[in-house]
């Protein structure tokens, strides 16, 4: 897993709070001036402050931990079988294998 960007965290939030005092901003967030001076000062915050902070920057806690946002990907079809359901195991083989290749068909259009 990557590092947390903390230098793109602190950066978003000096952007985010220009005009305003730290202690107005940290009363927004619901955190002390000193915790939000530490994280401006590129100190990694503890989890309930990083996502206090993610709230009031209005970003997903994923863009500065390094992690791919899923609901940007494509989406993915699933389909469950009941046991016993009328639907033959060849024909079930098949079905599955044809979302397969319809989910590849639509992200290589997507790449185009």
């Amino acid at each position: 897993m990557n590092a947390i960007n903390i230098a793109g965290l602190a950066e978003k939030i000096q952007l985010r709070r220009a005009g305003k005092g730290i202690r107005e901003a940290a009363k927004e967030i619901g955190i002390s001036p000193a915790t939000l001076s530490r994280v401006e000062n590129k100190k990694i915050p503890d989890l309930e402050t990083f996502g206090k902070i993610c709230k009031w920057l209005g970003d997903d806690p994923a863009i500065y931990l390094g992690i791919r946002n899923r609901s940007l990907e494509a989406p993915r079809a699933q389909l469950h079988f009941k046991k016993g359901a009328a639907i033959e195991q060849d024909s079930a083989k098949a079905l599955s294998e044809m979302i397969i290749l319809a989910q590849k068909a639509m992200l290589e259009e997507e790449e185009l």
